[in-house]
């Protein structure tokens, strides 16, 4: 993966959407030699000691668990175990030291259990009459017990973006970053809103910076617990900066060899860059025409 691509991307899984509601083919896929179990602590992933994911064989657990269906790779069937778990908040920091040295795959994979698993979590209820839920389409929906109504995974779309003027972008800082952390802006988009007055709106809202011309660049799953990261580049009118304080504490106007350097590692470097595995990463090296 170069430093272009975000991550949570790059999976080559057959999701195998044709097979979800067949709970008798799910069944023998659960059932053949090859068939897998995503090794996970709670929500978090046990990894080997090779910093790879590590899988059970479903055949040898000892009591019955609720399988989430993943998908197909290479011969093999993919599951991991749906578990009651109330802790929703992200991974210490040691899970994003982690995530750094990940392989890109299985990060995908162990974001797509996760997200999954919080949204079981959350939906064990209908949103239309109250009555429980339960689990069907082999993971990927809930079903009411009650007045039958269906529930399907949901992802929240938030924009990220980099606002450029004269060659420079301009980079935010939240209180809960690690010291020196700077990143590109960031928020949801509204209802009724379209991507480009979304990344609009959230950078003059949270830095009273004008922007036009907006630009798609990429677009990266976050799994904690569930948006689509839409990164986009605007054009902004000025570089005149007037910070809400709830949502930043400080911000910096960069030029690419500071980024370039920020990215190397370079300690001299302005700001510490977000972490490879963040599409703001990617946006960052986009930009700098980094490879």
């Amino acid at each position: 993966m170069n430093a272009r691509t975000p991550g949570f991307t790059g999976l080559s899984l057959d999701r195998a959407d044709n097979l979800r509601m067949a709970a008798d083919r799910i069944a023998e896929l659960a059932a053949a030699e090859q068939a897998r179990l995503m090794r996970l602590a709670g929500m978090e992933p046990l990894l080997s000691e090779d910093g790879r994911l590590s899988w059970d064989s479903i055949r040898e657990l000892e009591e019955e668990t609720e399988l989430l269906f993943l998908g197909i790779s290479g011969e093999s069937p993919l599951f991991a175990p749906l578990s009651q778990n109330d802790s929703e908040a992200n991974p210490a920091r040691m899970m994003f030291t982690l995530l750094e040295t990940m392989p890109a795959e299985d990060a995908a994979l162990w974001g797509i259990a996760r997200s999954l698993i919080i949204w079981h979590n959350r939906n064990g209820f209908c949103g239309n009459c109250g009555a429980t839920t339960v689990p069907f389409r082999a993971g990927w929906g809930r079903r009411c017990t009650g007045c039958g109504a269906e529930h399907f995974p949901r992802v929240d779309p938030v924009v990220i973006m980099l606002a450029e003027h004269d060659d420079r972008v301009l980079l935010g800082r939240q209180p809960v970053f690690p010291p020196r952390r700077f990143s590109a802006l960031a928020g949801f988009v509204e209802p009724g809103e379209s991507i480009e007055e979304a990344v609009a709106r959230e950078l003059k809202e949270e830095a009273g910076v004008v922007t036009t011309q907006v630009r798609y660049i990429s677009s990266q799953p976050w799994p904690f617990p569930g948006q689509l990261m839409i990164g986009c580049i605007a054009s902004a009118e000025s570089d005149e900066v007037q910070l809400e304080p709830t949502e930043l504490e400080d911000s910096i106007w960069v030029d690419r060899s500071e980024v370039a350097a920020a990215l190397a590692g370079d300690e001299a470097a302005p700001f510490l860059p977000p972490p490879p595995f963040a599409i703001a990463h990617s946006l960052l090296a986009h930009w700098a025409d980094l490879d």
